[in-house]
């Protein structure tokens, strides 16, 4: 059936992070937001519908994961990436950055080394510094927009002593969606050198033909006994207040010290969370088929927009997420001067490059899960910061 992502639906006054906290955000409340990154396109009907079908009951008390999610999230993995996952394999987090956070805690030590790859989703620092552990960056390299892995600089510093490597898989902000000889190299150099491999794998089903997601796990058993994988309906189906993620252990070893770290902090789930993540997994193939030619068709608009309009101005090809990389580099401009001239002169509210780490100075990360229209009028206004 048709989905209409052209609605305008108005999130102001709903507590919602990316249009309530604009004001603490970027000093001001009037600017289009395009920064957190969730959509503004309303969940599927039949989401919201099992989600008021299970509120219709007026108890909402302590409750059990039922058999029913797990079978959901194994159907759906093996549907889609032909990935043969197990049900105690399945943990619950709620959240993909609490998952992270529960890994180190429970998988590294104090002062062990984690490599993570810049320009990249930026809590990933702060789940390693603030647990103790130390940051090694590993650098994406740039050439003319296209981002690949330093394959030297990676293997030099798993030499080096690295005990963790959290991969970002399909890559946030910088949209890749790493191939099979990519995820192979890294896969067997992990092994090779002792490397446990994290891998957050929230962006999987945002993947745009013919780029094909490949879960690391699947590639053997020996780099699935080496691999912890993080996933959530919430980037897919615009779910992330609801606070349900899996992640997904093979190792025996791994699984358990996981378990035992989750318990000790309580973490329980949300029965609304687990409702709508299993209708969503269940129904939600042809849904999320309509989103990405929408997300397509937007992506598509902005870098035409830009080609014809304001050629300084290029954007990362796009393979993945519904981020969009910008790179404003040629304008000159300092980074506080481009984010200042895009807040208070655009009235636009992206997320500046250097808050992914290294490398993304004179970046900006633009979302574009938004009604067309949105994203009209949000590139018209790009041109005034040429006019300051």
């Amino acid at each position: 059936m048709p989905y209409n992502f052209d609605e305008h639906i108005d999130r102001e006054g709903t507590d919602s992070v990316k249009f309530d906290f604009r004001k603490q955000y970027f000093g001001r409340e009037h600017v289009i937001p395009m920064w957190v990154a969730d959509m503004d396109f309303p969940v599927p009907p039949f989401v919201s519908e099992a989600v008021k079908k299970r509120a219709g009951h007026p108890i909402y008390g302590y409750s059990i994961i039922p058999d029913s999610y797990y079978e959901a999230v194994m159907a759906w993995q093996k549907r889609r990436y032909d990935w043969d996952i197990r049900k105690d394999w399945i943990l619950f987090s709620p959240g993909v950055v609490t998952g992270l956070n529960v890994i180190v805690q429970a998988l590294t030590d104090q002062g062990d080394k984690i490599i993570v790859q810049p320009p990249v989703y930026f809590p990933f620092f702060s789940c390693v510094e603030k647990n103790g552990r130390k940051l090694l960056f590993n650098q994406l390299v740039e050439k003319n927009g296209v981002y690949s892995i330093d394959f030297d600089d990676l293997e030099n510093k798993m030499k080096d002593g690295a005990r963790m490597l959290i991969l970002c898989s399909p890559h946030n902000p910088v949209s890749r969606c790493w191939t099979r000889d990519e995820l192979e190299w890294l896969g067997a150099k992990s092994i090779e050198y002792g490397v446990l491999v994290v891998s957050d794998e929230i962006h999987c089903d945002l993947v745009f033909k013919p780029y094909r997601h490949i879960p690391l796990a699947t590639l053997s058993e020996e780099i699935a006994q080496n691999t912890i994988t993080c996933i959530a309906p919430s980037k897919t189906f615009n779910l992330a207040g609801l606070y349900t993620s899996s992640i997904i252990i093979a190792n025996d070893s791994l699984r358990r010290k996981f378990k035992y770290a989750e318990e000790k902090i309580h973490l329980s789930a949300n029965i609304f969370g687990i409702t709508a993540a299993e209708a969503a997994y269940r129904e939600g193939e042809e849904w999320l088929g309509e989103l990405m030619t929408y997300l397509k068709s937007n992506a598509g608009l902005v870098k035409d927009y830009l080609a014809d309009n304001l050629p300084e101005i290029t954007v990362s090809p796009i393979e993945a997420t519904y981020m969009l990389w910008l790179d404003f580099r040629k304008l000159g401009f300092s980074a506080p001067a481009l984010k200042k001239l895009l807040i208070e002169k655009a009235g636009l509210g992206f997320v500046e490059g250097t808050t992914f780490g290294p490398g993304g100075e004179g970046f900006q990360r633009m979302n574009i899960a938004c009604p067309r229209a949105n994203l009209e009028m949000a590139l018209k206004r790009i041109p005034l910061i040429l006019n300051y």
